[in-house]
């Protein structure tokens, strides 16, 4: 039955060479099945019921399955409630993060530690329903390498939706505007695309630029979103807008050309401000008068000057964390079925304490 499935849903058996085996431990081949990343954060009421869920729905596809929670240091009782379960199911494994990184950086340790060879990822407050997985998995198995669940109707509030906008614009000018337009946080893509990332080091993450370098053929399919079950949004409007910026800055040369733009546009206005001096000069025999005048006009150049030196100051600092090798998480502890494979060996990426 499992392996009919495997057929039925597009699943790939790994290269002989080896060249597409976990980055994390290059001895250990992938699996064949899915393997469910859900960064957690603050999530300890949910987790139990989005546990049930997916269990119910990897045992009626008939598929080999692992659950990976990576807990995003919530300071909640979070990471205990994934020690059960991960105690109470040898498919779940979970991950605390020393500190509080961010949902993308999360994403990135549990992609990582992924075995199986297609990874789903979903959010821990159940808007993504579990029963829509066999819908990416269907489409993935058409051809794509990444899936987008697309919602059908968004259930969140007017301004997260107003910075979820915001933040596809920004991923218009790295992954192109018709794909930009359909990401969202359910998606699933063959585990061999993290190849395309496998040695990256920043702690500026986005999954989805990041799956741009690995994957050519992206897609998606509408998929039903849920009302939150419970508590607040941890991405506020200002959070939203600063992780778009710092994708912009950090994966894109668009700032960069706005202010080539911005500088082009000024020269032309300084040009235009010379030629009416000069023809004032020569028809009226004087120059322009006014303090007005003049302070304008150092005000406008000043700003523009002062702009296009604070875009090229925001990729001197990502080159300087660059150079930092600040490490884009760092593990505390781990749970479940894990292998003595280190985590820190190559992913940037320390482990610490792991239970049993």
């Amino acid at each position: 039955m499992r392996g009919a499935m495997h057929s039925e849903l597009g699943f790939r058996s790994e290269p002989a060479d080896g060249a597409a085996h976990d980055v994390d431990d290059a001895d250990e081949p992938l699996g064949r099945g899915v393997s469910v990343v859900v960064p957690a954060y603050r999530s300890s009421n949910s987790l139990p019921e989005l546990h049930a869920r997916v269990v119910a729905v990897m045992e009626r596809l008939g598929i080999d399955y692992e659950i990976i929670f990576v807990e995003d240091c919530g300071g909640d009782e979070t990471f205990t409630v994934i020690a059960d379960l991960a105690g109470a199911d040898a498919h779940v494994r979970g991950f605390q993060l020393a500190r509080n990184f961010g949902q993308h950086n999360a994403l990135l340790c549990g992609i990582r530690a992924a075995r199986m060879d297609v990874i789903v990822t979903l959010d821990d407050d159940l808007q993504n329903p579990p029963e829509e997985i066999p819908k990416l998995l269907d489409a993935l198995a058409q051809g794509c390498d990444v899936i987008y669940g697309t919602p059908e109707r968004e259930q969140h509030g007017f301004l997260r939706d107003m910075a979820s906008r915001v933040t596809k614009m920004a991923l218009q000018s790295v992954m192109g505007a018709a794909t930009a337009r359909k990401v969202s946080a359910f998606r699933a893509f063959r585990t061999v695309a993290r190849r395309g990332f496998e040695r990256y080091r920043s702690p500026f993450v986005s999954i989805d630029v990041l799956l741009t370098w690995g994957a050519g053929r992206f897609g998606s399919v509408p998929v039903r979103h849920a009302a939150r079950v419970g508590g607040e949004s941890g991405y506020t409007l200002r959070k939203l807008i600063t992780h778009a910026l710092n994708m912009m800055t950090g994966f894109s040369t668009l700032p960069l050309q706005i202010a080539s733009m911005v500088g082009f546009t000024f020269t032309v206005l300084g040009m235009a401000v010379l030629a009416y001096v000069v023809a004032r000069y020569l028809i009226e025999g004087g120059s322009v008068p006014g303090f007005p005048f003049l302070a304008s006009i150092i005000a406008l150049f000043s700003g523009a000057q002062l702009f296009a030196l604070g875009i090229i100051g925001e990729y001197l600092a990502r080159m300087h964390f660059r150079t930092m090798e600040r490490p884009p998480y760092v593990v505390s502890e781990r749970v479940g079925a894990t292998t003595a494979s280190p985590l820190s060996r190559d992913s940037g990426v320390l482990a610490a304490n792991t239970r049993p």
